[in-house]
């Protein structure tokens, strides 16, 4: 398949990804969720927010969509859109691309099949080298869907993904554009793993018991098991990961956390351990769309190119 499957997947990744931006916005605002409760911040006469005793709030996934809505327009609900197709260019295309490399080289010549250790551990390999490439993007991406729950006054007013990377660089150094990238690399192989070996072994028993044939209905029923499974796998880290790319580090002050480590540390001390589930649900209503989106959009477009 050699750059044809590189081609696919990265057209199939950016329609889906462009297509479930607001939800995956919504995701990272649940996710950020309480995360300062216990902080005395700047004072009130700054524009920022001094926590109340007892816990916040939490709000839901409509709810957080509507205020998203109420304060900043419709339009806001895809604020860092041009941050994910430049992730989706970077990370999606080459985790695709590399994985339908291997498939091909691993796939058993006599039965067209490949095992299942063998998808999770392509899955694996291609997702961690993926995230490597896409890191910049990625924590580009998460400020830019995190600035506007922010005061007024903090906002970093990113214009672009282009202006986000190279304030970044400019400010806090090169090596920001690569802050948290052990966890993005970490659930991006466990993404890949679950998510690209899920809808191959999924596909290959519908197939196999002769539920369905090979086409639309059997591409969403393995594509939306496939986006469960990827999200019960990698919600934890991706809560860890989206805390560590937005924490603000500021000149001469100890960074909110240590690392990610000690980013799930004072998560769990300070909000309980199902906080490593927050914002599951719409985790699940994006990463099943996307998926869906995926793979049914790579599939039609590999029949378009089939012949190429």
């Amino acid at each position: 398949m050699g750059l044809k499957g590189f081609v696919e997947g990265g057209i199939a990744s950016i329609v889906a990804g462009c297509s479930t931006h607001p939800l995956d916005l919504i995701k990272v605002r649940m996710q950020l969720q309480g995360e300062n409760a216990h902080v005395h911040t700047a004072p009130a006469q700054l524009g920022a927010q001094i926590p109340t005793s007892g816990p916040p709030r939490r709000m839901g996934p409509l709810a957080v969509g509507m205020r998203i809505i109420q304060q900043d327009g419709a339009a806001a609900l895809f604020s860092g859109v041009s941050a994910t197709v430049l992730r989706q260019t970077l990370y999606s295309t080459t985790r695709m691309g590399l994985y339908d490399i291997m498939k091909t080289k691993w796939t058993d010549p006599e039965t067209g099949t490949m095992r299942l250790w063998k998808k999770i551990g392509a899955g694996l390999i291609a997702g961690g080298i993926g995230a490597a490439v896409g890191n910049p993007a990625d924590v580009a991406m998460v400020r830019m869907q995190a600035d506007g729950r922010l005061p007024a006054l903090q906002r970093r007013n990113y214009k672009s993904v282009v202006d986000a990377i190279s304030q970044m660089a400019k400010n806090e150094g090169v090596g920001s554009l690569w802050r948290g990238s052990s966890l993005t690399v970490n659930r991006a192989m466990l993404v890949t793993a679950s998510q690209l070996a899920s809808y191959d072994q999924f596909k290959e028993m519908i197939l196999e018991k002769g539920v369905m044939e090979d086409g639309l209905g059997t591409h969403v029923t393995a594509s939306f098991a496939a986006g469960f499974v990827a999200s019960v796998v990698t919600n934890p880290v991706d809560v860890i990961k989206t805390r560590v790319m937005n924490m603000k580090v500021e000149p001469g002050k100890a960074p909110p956390y240590a690392g990610a480590t000690d980013c799930a540390l004072q998560t769990i001390r300070t909000e309980g351990v199902m906080a490593l589930y927050k914002g599951f649900i719409p985790t699940i209503s994006r990463q099943g769309p996307f998926t869906i989106v995926l793979f049914v959009t790579l599939e039609q477009v590999r029949r378009l190119l089939k012949d190429f």
